[in-house]
């Protein structure tokens, strides 16, 4: 239907005048009835449909107005970019996490290469998307790199998946990529001399660094001249320096695909006819059709780092290949039997090729079977707080309640992820335990962490590990459990941390450094940190949920391991037990009593109003507002932000006629948040119509800061006067 919200005509809007403050005690002629906070940021507007519209298709979907991610397809696009307002939407804000052991250590790593159905599925829409079924990743611990591809000459990875991957301490890489003769002329083009293929690289560097990513994978899939080809090394190890300089920790890894010579034939193995490419960049990705006799070559030659060659496996098993699918444990088995690192390509393979609705049973599987191959990094990150949500689920909660009841994906909204365990085929005297994110039931976001097993007879407890972390911790440490027990009776859960000696903690031999269990005080329900907490996290619903608040009191520590216990009941057989896990935090004390920090400085842009029919029951044409929203907060402090609006009253009316309570909009990963097909009130009778902004931070520990602190802006909107639309129709 032409006059739905999906299909209504982009229209613009343009400005009646700017931004300015209004106080309380300026004559501005808004009654008493308003109550207007100290200091609002007031814009006006006269509202106006007049294409074309002023957004880019390159940065907005044109029948929503939603910010996306996207691809530069053209050297022409490449070498024009200029990062705009815009871009900013796209710009990682989650700062690449410390590990150990650290990406630059000699270990055999494991990255990922996700090509699915052509990239830029729901994750293109950067403020999220409501999506019954959605790919994700959350096994983080298991893997090093994440390279997002696609077969645009130029790959940005959506912010999501840089956010996702940097909070847990991952690596992530764009393509740059050549095909076919397109491809050729491309390189033909930009391989000509040192002056052209410089401007490209220097290019790539400064969209990793902008957008704030920390690579590239180099795949050039088509045959070169001879000029190009003897360019290629040079463009490789300029741009690797130039990555290096400008990004630290940044790597470029080569494809295997084009010969010294020039000729497009895959190698499946690195030997003297590529070799020239890997020694130019950081590493080298193996096409997937290598056999056991090609990594006994490569690991014969001892000249060459083993863990700089990244032996390629296709999850979908196209070709001759080793493995793949549900046997990709047999390639990985083999590549590690010889000492190097995996690049397993397209891992979608489980949601792309199997019932949508069973992703995560499939996901848990396929990761499951390659654990033992794949060695687990600890994250150096504090404070700790964590819901367990995925970044999808059916519904969205807000401490134990359903917030918004519908399907949704966003990877920004992804908190740190547990080591998923399924120990069920190690049954030891018929017990066995696992892990898996469920949706059916959350404290916040869209899923919580299911721990369930089976306690055997002869055993009092069961100690699974959820976290394997390398941080230093402060002297007083908070700690705060949020539980369910399901279908338990008489089963007691508890929480255990591990620590080390912090000056004893560097990579080499930490193996070996023991670590020793604490016990945590626990708080009583009227101490003062606990009732401290509770107003710091805002208004508290239990609904079943138990919260259980703990002290750690060290000296020059670090934190090891976060598990929780099982215990049996009174009963001596076997005890079945379901353990739902709502929330883990562990922070600063001092962190309970550290002064809110307010937003500054919003402002409104890039307005657009529509009128259309929304959805509902009825066809009433209603107007709709579509505008980004800005601000400045500090960097380190918030975890997200929430966005509420709500409708002021309009001068003259009656005070009886009360405030309108406000509606949350959504949330926002960065300093900025595009409203979207807001319904607003129509303009009557020439009179304008008065909206209310509000934003409000969440810190990282999960507090919400109070709403004094909070950002306001207005936004007067009124009809354009008969001689506006007058000249308007001239």
């Amino acid at each position: 239907m032409e006059d739905e919200v999906q299909g209504r005509k982009r229209q613009t809007s343009s400005f009646e005048g700017v931004d300015r403050k209004l106080r309380r005690s300026e004559n501005s002629g808004i009654p008493s009835t308003f109550d207007l906070p100290v200091d609002s940021q007031v814009v006006s507007q006269v509202v106006q449909y007049e294409p074309p519209s002023p957004l880019s298709a390159r940065h907005y979907d044109l029948d929503t107005t939603e910010p996306i991610s996207f691809s530069l397809k053209t050297l022409e696009e490449l070498l024009s970019w200029q990062a705009s307002d815009a871009d900013f939407f796209n710009v990682a804000t989650v700062p690449l996490a410390n590990r150990q052991p650290p990406l630059a250590s000699s270990r055999p790593r494991t990255l990922i290469c996700h090509d699915m159905m052509g990239g830029y599925q729901q994750d293109r829409f950067i403020q999220g998307a409501e999506a019954k079924t959605a790919y994700a990743f959350y096994h983080w611990d298991y893997i090093d790199i994440f390279t997002y591809f696609s077969h645009s000459l130029v790959t940005i990875p959506p912010v999501c998946w840089t956010n996702a991957a940097h909070k847990h301490g991952v690596s992530v890489q764009g393509t740059f990529i050549t095909e076919w003769r397109d491809g050729a002329k491309v390189c033909e083009s930009f391989l000509a001399g040192e002056e052209a293929y410089r401007a490209v690289a220097d290019k790539l560097v400064q969209i990793a660094d902008y957008y704030g990513f920390d690579g590239w994978l180099i795949n050039i899939e088509n045959t070169l001249s001879e000029t190009a080809v003897k360019n290629t090394p040079s463009f490789l190890r300029y741009l690797t320096d130039q990555m290096h300089g400008r990004v630290a920790g940044s790597l470029v890894l080569w494809y295997d695909s084009v010969l010294e010579n020039g000729e497009l034939k895959w190698q499946n193995e690195l030997n003297d006819k590529n070799r020239v490419f890997f020694r130019s960049c950081d590493g080298i990705f193996t096409n997937y059709n290598w056999t056991e006799q090609h990594l006994e070559g490569m690991a014969s030659d001892g000249a060459e780092q083993l863990h700089n060659v990244y032996v390629g496996v296709d999850v979908f098993a196209r070709g001759d290949v080793v493995g793949g699918k549900f046997e990709t444990d047999k390639a990985l088995s083999l590549i590690r039997e010889h000492g190097f690192s995996a690049a397993i390509f397209a891992p979608g393979w489980v949601y792309e090729c199997h019932d949508k609705t069973e992703f995560r049973q499939n996901q848990d599987k396929f990761w499951g079977l390659l654990s033992d191959y794949l060695p687990t990094h600890r994250v150096s990150l504090f404070p700790i707080n964590t819901s367990f949500c995925q970044g999808f689920g059916k519904n969205f909660y807000c401490k134990g309640k359903v917030e918004e009841a519908k399907s949704w994906f966003h990877l920004s909204a992804q908190e740190m992820q547990p080591l998923y365990i399924d120990q069920k085929a190690e049954r030891k005297e018929g017990g066995w335990v696992r892990t898996r994110g469920c949706p059916h039931d959350a404290w916040n976001g869209g899923s919580s962490l299911l721990v369930e097993g089976k306690i055997p007879s002869k055993h009092s407890t069961v100690s699974v590990r959820l976290f394997s972390v390398h941080v230093a911790i402060p002297r007083k440490t908070f700690v705060s459990f949020i539980y369910k027990l399901e279908d338990s009776p008489g089963v007691k859960v508890s929480l255990e941390l591990k620590t080390i000696n912090a000056p004893l903690c560097s990579y080499q031999g930490v193996e070996d450094i023991p670590s020793s269990s604490v016990q945590p005080e626990l708080l009583t329900e009227d101490h003062g940190l606990v009732t401290q907490f509770r107003q710091s996290c805002g208004l508290w619903r239990s609904e079943g949920w138990v919260n259980r608040c703990y002290l750690l009191e060290t000296e020059g520590c670090a934190l090891w391991d976060i598990l929780v216990n099982v215990y049996r009941g009174a009963q001596q057989e076997d005890d079945h037990f379901q353990c739902r896990i709502g929330e883990i935090k562990i922070l600063d004390a001092e962190s309970l009593t550290a002064a809110p920090v307010s937003v500054q400085s919003p402002s409104l842009s890039a307005v657009v109003w529509r009128r259309g029919v929304g959805s509902g029951v009825g066809y009433i044409q209603r107007l709709f507002l579509n505008a980004t929203l800005s601000w400045h907060y500090p960097a380190p402090l918030p975890s997200h932000f929430r966005v509420y609006w709500r409708k002021l009253r309009s001068p003259g009316a009656p005070p009886s006629s009360g405030q309108e309570p406000r509606a949350l909009i959504g949330r926002a990963y960065s300093t900025v948040y595009r409203v979207v097909e807001l319904g607003v009130p129509d303009v009557e009778d020439s009179a304008p119509c008065w909206l209310e902004f509000l934003i409000q931070p969440v810190t990282r520990e999960g507090f919400a800061v109070p709403e004094s602190h909070w950002g306001r802006l207005v936004l007067k909107y009124t009809e354009p006067s008969p001689s506006q639309t007058a000249s308007d129709g001239q």
